[in-house]
């Protein structure tokens, strides 16, 4: 019998190993390939929700994505060594700007969507925090107001949906 073969005998077969803790770090552009990786994976039901591939996130290229993680900030989760999410952001005149977060769809529902978020508002210098989601994205809008964040503006697209623009509070008072 090798290595490879011995079995944890207090767990049953069925049952998944337990995994690591989630590894939060600062993303870069080395982690551009993967990141790209899992954006595609995330935006793929978004697309199915909106009818249509045609999103920036499913049709940015490597390269643009290599050249705005040199201007942005953001965060990578890892879990065994393995991308399963990023965050990405900016600040401008005390407003956090949240761009896309994209957690890998067998991760999803697993906290790393709020631990991104936590992590990248404590990050911060700044106020208030704002990021954005399409109308239709229900589950999304959900995650953000247990986060904390309230809409604060909704701008029609024109073809019956929004974007709905959130914001939350960063500082007491």
């Amino acid at each position: 019998m090798s290595d490879a073969d011995i079995v944890n005998e207090d767990r049953h077969p069925d049952q998944p190993a337990e995994r690591e803790e989630i590894v939060i770090s600062p993303i870069s552009d080395r982690d551009a390939g993967e990141v790209l990786t899992v954006q595609r994976a995330a935006f793929v039901s978004e697309a199915a929700i909106y009818g249509s591939v045609d999103m920036p996130p499913l049709t940015q290229t490597l390269p643009e994505l290599e050249a705005e993680l040199r201007s942005e900030s953001g965060l990578t989760a890892r879990v065994d060594g393995r991308l399963v999410g990023a965050i990405r952001y900016v600040e401008k005149d005390g407003l956090l700007l949240i761009g896309r977060i994209a957690i890998a769809p067998d991760m999803q529902g697993e906290g790393i969507g709020r631990l991104l978020l936590e992590s990248a508002e404590k990050a911060s210098d700044a106020d208030v925090a704002e990021l954005f989601t399409g109308s239709l994205s229900e589950a999304n809008i959900r995650l953000y107001e247990s986060c904390g964040y309230r809409e604060h503006e909704r701008v029609p697209d024109g073809d019956g949906t929004a974007q709905v623009f959130l914001r939350k509070n960063l500082r007491a008072g």
